[in-house]
Parts: C-alpha cells; structure tokens; sequence
C-alpha cells in the first residue's frame, strides 16, 4: 500500500515509521524547505512511549529526555498543595518522557531516513491541492504530484488538508489564557525529576519540567479573556517580551526556583492562545484522514498532545495493516481523541482544591492508565 503523509512533524514521522513497519511504502510531503531542532518542550506519557518502544526508539527518546518522578503542585509561597508519582514511579510500565520538541523531531527524521530511504521526506513540498478517486489519491505539492492509495493530512493546527474536508465554520477557540514559553538553560532544580505546577493568584499557573540536555521548560499560563472564537491568529513562534512575563510572578516565593531568572536564561520567550477546536464526528473520507493536531487540536494540558499524535499513529497502521481501512482508524481514535479533548478543557477549569479527584478522574477520561502499568 503506498501511503502519502503531509506533514513532518511528530505526528507525521511517527505515522511513517509505524507504516513501514507494516510493510507499506511511504513518502511524507512537508512545506518546509529545511527540517531544524526547533520549539521547546513536550512531555509524552507512559502509553505514548510504549509505542516509540514498540518502533526500536526506546533508547533513543530516553536519551535525550527527562523522566520526571512526581509531579508536585505548589502555591506561590512555595506551599506542596499536592504530589503524585509519574512514570515508572508511578506504576507505569514506561517512563514518562519530558523532552525538548526539536530533538524528539530529529530522532524520528533521522530514523525514518535511515530505515524508508533519504528520500522519505519530501521537505519545500507544501501541498496544495489533493484529489480522491476510486481508485487512490492525487497529491499536489509545490515539489510535484504524488499518487497513494490513502493520503493523511498530519499538517498541524492550521492543516490545509482539514480545511478542505471541512471547509465550513471550524473557527479556532480560544480558552481565554495566554501562554508564554520557553527553554532555560539552568540546572535541574530540586532532585532533577520533578515536573512542578505552581498556582499564583488570578488564575496565574507556571508549568515547569527539565528536559534534558541542560535545559528546563516552562509554561506560563495567564488569563486575558473570556472563552470563545479566537481574535486574530495562534502562532507558535510569536515573540513575547520577558520583562512582561516576569512581572506576572512578581513577589512569588519559591525556595527551590527563580522565576525570574527561569525566564531571562531563555534564549527566546514565544506565547500562543491556549486554543483548540470543536471536535469532528468524522475526520476524513474513504482514502484521506487527518492525524494529530490536524486532526484533533486540544488544550496542552495533561500532556496528551504529542501522546494522541504517537497513538493515532499506531491505530492508523494497525487499521490499515489488518483491513479495516481509514474507517476503521476513525471508528477506532475518533472517539478516544474527542473525550481527550473535553478532558482536557474540564482539567484546565478544574477544582483546584481537589486536585487528587481531578488529576484522577482525567486519568480514567483520557485513558492514560491503558496498557502501560
């Protein structure tokens, strides 16, 4: 079966790695003219890194990771509101894996180069138009045209591929919170394996987490407005001034972190709305599907972005493996990732005084327990 993939992102390359392994020729298109180590962190979640094992990667995605033990969640005056195990520590058969974005993607490229060919990836390839037959599909990029018998839009947020499936209304929705980010070069703080979340006063919320190589990630989340359709754009790469972001933690006591000089040793502050979309009943047609955040865009809460995208991939070469088809992928991961998405928007508005029920029952909601303990 040959597979053509739009997008080289990690959703993406994974999609090609598991096809592969199935025996189905692969080719992934993407609009970049030069793939690059960019971004910041991301955490992958012990079912998630059960797959990336499944594929041979495990050694490779554990060297370049962080492997909290905890999770602690703290008050500005540096007050433990409530801890829970991670990972192996956890329970879990895996690691939870916190890692830089930029290398995770490298990884996954240089694999799918050194096992598919050099020429698997297809970058300055954007594509701009596709066409279904009954017999396969016709992908036009801005390299030339690519024939496949199914077609998987994996171009991210703002996929080309989902607007065409869709193109009615499917606006962007925007939480209400504005977050800053980025990469630190400081040494772990605490013992290292400690993902932390610290609740400041208005809603005010750091995220903070090494990620190997010398770096700590951090999230700052601020609420702006109320929720609805968002104004305006969501770049990932929009800069953000870091004296504007400090000033949001101001007068904030933490023993075993500065906030201030979390963000000064960055060497770049981005922000991005905490957006995602309604959720579809259907993704795609009989040969075109869409994967990760083409498909499903969430909140970036609970860690369950990059985690759905490594999962969908691993449904989509099972379904197409044994027959099932696109529908069969569909029936299978349409419904799991549209619970993670409502999850996700009742963990951000959640309780927090009851932080052990909500971290609970998002657990249970999103399946996070599923054959990795």
């Amino acid at each position: 079966m040959d597979i053509v993939i739009a997008g080289a992102g990690i959703g993406g390359l994974t999609a090609a790695l598991s096809l592969h392994a199935q025996g189905m020729r692969v080719v992934v298109v993407e609009s970049a003219r030069e793939l690059a180590a960019m971004g910041v962190g991301i955490n992958l979640l012990p079912h998630a890194v059960a797959e990336l094992h499944a594929l041979g990667l495990g050694d490779g995605v554990r060297s370049i990771s962080a492997t909290p033990a905890v999770i602690d969640y703290y008050d500005s005056d540096g007050g433990l509101l409530f801890r829970e195990p991670r990972g192996i520590e956890g329970g879990y058969a895996y690691p939870q894996c916190s890692v830089h974005r930029g290398r995770l993607q490298m990884l996954l490229l240089d694999a799918v180069r050194d096992r598919i060919g050099p020429d698997a990836v297809r970058t300055g390839a954007g594509v701009t138009d596709f066409e279904e037959t009954s017999e396969g599909v016709r992908v036009t990029t801005r390299a030339g045209e690519f024939g496949a018998e199914v077609f998987v839009g994996a171009d991210g947020v703002h996929s080309m591929v989902r607007r065409r499936l869709h193109p009615g209304p499917d606006p962007l929705l925007w939480s209400g919170v504005r977050m800053f980010r980025g990469a630190s070069h400081l040494e772990p703080y605490l013992d290292g394996r400690t993902m932390a979340i610290v609740k400041g006063p208005d809603g005010v919320e750091l995220v903070v987490y090494p990620i190997g190589g010398g770096l700590v990630n951090w999230v700052l989340q601020v609420t702006e407005g109320a929720p609805g359709p968002l104004p305006g754009d969501a770049n990932w790469n929009t800069p953000a001034d870091p004296a504007a972001v400090t000033a949001h933690m101001a007068g904030w006591h933490l023993d075993w972190l500065n906030p201030a000089e979390l963000v000064e040793c960055s060497d770049a502050v981005f922000e991005y709305p905490m957006v995602d979309r309604e959720p579809l009943s259907r993704w795609g047609t009989r040969r075109v599907t869409l994967l990760g955040d083409a498909a499903h865009p969430m909140y970036p809460v609970g860690a369950n972005g990059g985690s759905q995208a490594i999962l969908d991939a691993r449904a989509l070469a099972d379904e197409l493996a044994a027959g099932g088809g696109v529908a069969g992928y569909e029936t299978r991961r349409v419904p799991e990732t549209t619970d993670v998405i409502r999850a996700n928007r009742e963990m951000h508005s959640g309780d927090p005084q009851d932080l052990a029920r909500v971290t609970a029952e998002y657990r249970r909601k999103t399946l996070a327990d599923r054959s990795s303990r």
